[in-house]
């Protein structure tokens, strides 16, 4: 497949930050990858939503081809909770399966990811929370091997050592962190996201973005991640637009896909107060996290401005896009009016109603720590009163 803007084949074998097969079609690989990653009897796991796409037969059909007999789990949540992985954990058992396809968006890539992480573990899920190194907890051994297989162009999910599950006991989202969560080998297919609705294109598109945004506006020292992070803007704000406008521009869609992958790479620099604030609110309102972001981030970004200017003055050159501050602020607000985002969490639902319960959640957030400024408690409540 080539990129009419620059002649580049967007088709490779990639090994960094794991083995990740790139390009249209490649779903027809995914027999061969879990021989690859020793896994004879694989659990599928992805939402009831995806479950009842094309593409889920066709990826079944294709293990079947390579004689490898599935079993399929689509007990996955918008924001995938304890109930749904110890409902997966049984299921794995049960069916006495050897490893995990974790097949979809960021919700069914992150528990598909934690199931076969937490089935064999003797310790609660909570347990290994991604504080300190709290991760040695783990029994490596007990840990199935993972092939993720993305479908949407947002989280990044597939080349992670985490993921987030919301606890239903606290209303609060956590990252369970492990090395070896990180899938064995990435299946990824542009041609998997051409059905992905403009809303979910349009979410999960600038939730790839605000991930290098966020990872470059960082405080902390990681020149790779921002050098990934800064041609991970370019990419997103190039190709974000034209396939919200065509679903089936398949250099767009692989070229976000890459851009997803991207971001994920990024924040291990860091993120900010615009993904603390939507995993308070997803948390309490179960909105869709990109989506929540991409309504959050202009506040956050005129809240960080002051320590932020000459770095995103310094993006925006690269971007070739005028302005300074204030030119990258107008075209991510031209952006934003283009994939119809809207300007208030109201919109979704959101209410004022459980406001200290947010903030304390927010504050409470690992992505706090990434912030430019740190926000105070009085902050975040200025900044949720201004998006609500």
């Amino acid at each position: 497949m080539k990129d009419l803007d620059n002649n580049v084949t967007l088709n490779a074998n990639w090994s960094y930050p794991t083995a990740v097969r790139f390009g249209a079609g490649r779903i027809a690989e995914l027999a061969d990858a879990c021989h690859s990653a020793g896994i004879k009897k694989p659990l599928l796991v992805t939402d009831k939503g995806i479950a009842k796409l094309p593409i889920t037969q066709r990826a079944l059909d294709v293990l079947a081809a390579g004689g490898i007999k599935a079993g399929l789990f689509t007990e996955v949540d918008v924001n995938p909770t304890d109930n749904n992985l110890l409902a997966g954990i049984e299921c794995y058992r049960n069916g006495h399966y050897d490893g995990v396809v974790a097949f979809g968006g960021g919700s069914a890539l992150d528990l598909g990811k934690l199931v076969a992480f937490q089935q064999g573990q003797t310790r609660s899920v909570w347990d290994f929370e991604d504080i300190d190194d709290w991760w040695k907890r783990a029994d490596n051994a007990c840990i199935a091997p993972i092939i993720a297989v993305p479908t949407t162009a947002g989280t990044g999910s597939e080349v992670g050592r985490a993921g987030v599950l919301l606890n239903t006991a606290e209303h609060v989202k956590k990252i369970i962190f492990h090395p070896k969560i990180l899938p064995t080998v990435v299946i990824a297919d542009p041609e998997l996201t051409i059905a992905m609705p403009q809303f979910f294109t349009a979410g999960t598109g600038m939730d790839a973005f605000i991930h290098c945004l966020e990872a470059y506006s960082s405080p902390f020292y990681h020149p790779m991640s921002q050098g990934i992070a800064l041609e991970g803007m370019r990419l997103a704000l190039t190709y974000l637009p034209r396939a919200y406008r065509n679903g089936e521009d398949i250099t767009a869609r692989a070229h976000m896909m890459a851009t997803a992958a991207m971001g994920a790479v990024a924040f291990q620099k860091g993120l900010g107060a615009t993904h603390s604030i939507s995993h308070a609110v997803g948390a309490l309102f179960n909105t869709h996290h990109g989506m929540t972001n991409a309504v959050v981030l202009p506040t956050v970004l005129r809240f960080n401005r002051i320590k932020i200017e000459a770095r995103i003055a310094a993006a925006a050159t690269y971007l070739e896009i005028d302005g300074g501050f204030d030119g990258f602020y107008a075209h991510l607000q031209e952006l934003r009016q283009a994939l119809a985002i809207p300007n208030k969490l109201s919109e979704f639902g959101v209410n004022d109603k459980p406001m200290e319960q947010m903030i304390k959640l927010a504050m409470a957030d690992p992505s706090t720590s990434g912030n430019p400024i740190a926000p105070t408690e009085e902050d975040f409540r200025q900044l949720l009163a201004e998006l609500l």
